[in-house]
């Protein structure tokens, strides 16, 4: 019964996805982890450009013309590779910065019988996001050197372990706009089951390119719904549009 809620919880989710203002904090959060992205990437560069010489003599050899042109290109490709890694946790951090707008958008059409959510103030905002998108990268780094000796079984770590992360952070986000820490935090620990495998819904899509990046609104708007219900709040008519 608990799944099938929780598929109910998603699939409401998805419908919310395709609303102007879900739209609108995909777009940006979207746009602005590919500025922050590019913006390290021409910092990387410069620092390339500034500390490589222009010909470097190497003993046996003689002078190299072309050490500061594979730096560059190799550069490139290592922020690709790494860009396919830290998009997502990336995206989470500014998703996480207007995750009241897209909470708000869903209750406003959910739950219009709520009074407004008193929410929690920008820097607060903005210290959970850090928070969450250090122990995100963090936690998968320490978890690649599992990765690489469990074999096929490596999808279901990285699944269980980002399910328990994104389920533990959206869910708390979620319940700080109506709750202090502390009655969060027990309604967290209550349901920590449920909560862990909606994370592990929101996980799966993470390792497929450009889909993930949808994944922190996509929390943001499940993770909504699922509080709500946890809390007995039922659905009212959907607000006029």
């Amino acid at each position: 019964m608990a799944r099938l809620l929780m598929l109910g919880d998603f699939v409401s989710a998805l419908g919310d996805l395709f609303r102007a203002r879900a739209l609108g904090v995909l777009a940006l959060g979207v746009a602005l982890s590919l500025a922050l992205l590019v913006l390290v990437y021409a910092g990387f560069v410069q620092l390339i450009d500034w500390t490589t010489p222009d010909v470097l003599t190497l003993p046996w050899v003689g002078e190299v013309h072309w050490v500061r042109d594979l730096l560059s290109w190799g550069s490139l490709a290592f922020m690709l590779v790494a860009s396919f890694f830290l998009m997502m946790p990336v995206a989470s951090l500014f998703t996480g910065l207007f995750l009241e707008t897209v909470a708000a958008g869903v209750e406003a059409r959910h739950y219009p019988q709520l009074p407004p959510a008193s929410g929690a103030s920008f820097t607060q905002a903005l210290q959970d996001s850090l928070n969450f998108l250090a122990l995100l990268i963090g936690a998968n780094i320490v978890a690649l050197i599992l990765y690489t000796v469990m074999g096929p079984a490596a999808p279901l770590l990285f699944w269980g372990l980002n399910g328990y992360l994104l389920g533990r952070e959206y869910f708390q986000m979620v319940a700080l706009r109506r709750l202090d820490r502390a009655a969060a935090k027990a309604l967290r620990r209550k349901h920590w089951g449920e909560i862990w495998v909606a994370g592990v819904l929101m996980a799966l899509p993470l390792t497929v390119p450009l889909v993930n990046l949808v994944v922190p609104v996509l929390a943001a708007a499940s993770f909504t719904h699922l509080f709500h219900r946890l809390r007995g709040e039922p659905k009212g008519r959907a607000a006029p549009r």
